[in-house]
């Protein structure tokens, strides 16, 4: 069985420190291991996967404050921005941080450095860094023992991914729903005071970019959605690239990838699944446009997913326009060959039914008209 005391003592040992600056974590990590014991149902296999992560998360905390203690001047780092890229998920969030990453001018939270954050990266190393063999191992391992992922969600060791591992260091995010059937850690997780949490992950991006510039960064996670405020109390010069599609596209696939990534750690069945997605995100795009009314529209961008799919740079160029931002040539011509690359489907077609999660398109639609009036939602908007 998951126990946080016992977590914690594995990660001292494993790491030999003991400073977790602070204790802020351990409501999260405590309520979490009670609710993966008594609700997740998890399998032995599943029960080690989890117990890895979690401690890997405890190890990287530990790591992390002890660079800040050994070199205080960390924490003078200015972090810029960031660009903010939010949206349901499935809606082209991956594809355009890819797009951004491609950008010269601009930071990005790579694969290999947010498994393995400490020692920081070097501007002189930071392309032969021997983690990233390492994190290409790992997704390497990952996908011949679960293909299908491939298609759901391609990653590489070096690409630009979510900034999960941070909030996770603190024990504070919703991605965990994503790997187990957790009700109660998820409930609390959505009201829970998420400062804590991006305070440490500023921590962390100051230790990134302490050596390996540039400091202007692009951050990427829907479940930022829920938090947005205290994100911007941690970076108040934060702007948001907001991607949208029809919800009763995206669901049913969310749902599918769910299902399919906490069957890696157990063999329940959730008949509830499609109505607890929904009203996750449903609730996280309420708290995201009740926000923007607050923060005003020139922190946003809006990103259509036809246009992505149909003009990818030119829908980034619009979209940083803006923002106040400009295209240089280098980055256009990146984003140009990313976009090249890595058409749609690349890495295999995505198949799922929306009635295997009892989702069913003019119900989403319905549960989601606040969202689809707002935005034009199939009314032929674009970004243009």
């Amino acid at each position: 069985m998951l126990r946080a005391p016992d977590l914690v003592a594995e990660a001292i040992e494993q790491t030999g420190l003991e400073d977790f600056g602070g204790d802020s974590f351990l409501d999260g990590l405590a309520l979490l291991t009670e609710s993966l014991a008594a609700q997740a149902d998890l399998t032995e296999l599943g029960e080690e996967i989890l117990k890895l992560r979690l401690r890997m998360l405890l190890a990287n905390r530990l790591r992390v404050e002890d660079v800040h203690h050994r070199h205080p001047v960390v924490a003078e780092e200015v972090v810029e921005g960031p660009l903010v890229i939010i949206g349901l998920p499935r809606t082209g969030t991956t594809a355009l941080s890819q797009l951004v990453s491609a950008d010269p001018q601009v930071r990005s939270l790579r694969l290999w450095e947010s498994t393995d954050p400490v020692p920081p990266p070097d501007s002189a190393t930071e392309h032969t860094d021997p983690r990233i063999a390492e994190a290409a191992r790992g997704l390497a391992s990952m996908y011949e023992a679960f293909p299908r992922m491939k298609s759901m969600y391609f990653q590489t060791a070096t690409g630009a991914t979510e900034c999960q591992d941070l909030l996770g260091m603190e024990f504070r995010t919703a991605h965990f729903d994503g790997m187990a059937h957790i009700p109660r850690y998820t409930e609390w997780v959505m009201n829970c005071d998420m400062t804590p949490a991006y305070r440490f992950h500023r921590r962390v991006l100051q230790l990134l970019q302490w050596h390996c510039p540039p400091r202007l960064w692009h951050l990427k996670t829907p479940v930022h959605m829920l938090a947005l405020g205290p994100l911007i109390e941690s970076y108040p010069d934060a702007r948001f690239l907001w991607t949208h599609r029809d919800p009763a596209e995206v669901l049913g696939s969310v749902c599918s990838l769910i299902a399919y990534t906490r069957s890696w750690v157990s063999d329940r069945v959730d008949p509830d699944l499609g109505e607890e997605q929904v009203a996750l995100w449903a609730e996280a795009l309420h708290r995201a446009i009740t926000f923007r009314r607050a923060a005003g529209e020139e922190r946003f961008a809006d990103v259509y997913f036809r246009d992505l799919n149909t003009d990818p740079v030119g829908t980034v160029e619009r979209a940083y326009r803006r923002l106040g931002l400009a295209l240089g040539d280098d980055a256009r011509r990146h984003m140009s060959i990313w976009a090249d690359e890595n058409p749609r489907g690349a890495h295999g077609a995505h198949e799922y039914a929306l009635d295997e999660f009892g989702i069913e398109p003019a119900g989403v639609r319905k549960r989601f008209a606040f969202y689809i009036d707002r935005f034009g939602i199939g009314g032929g908007m674009t970004t243009a």
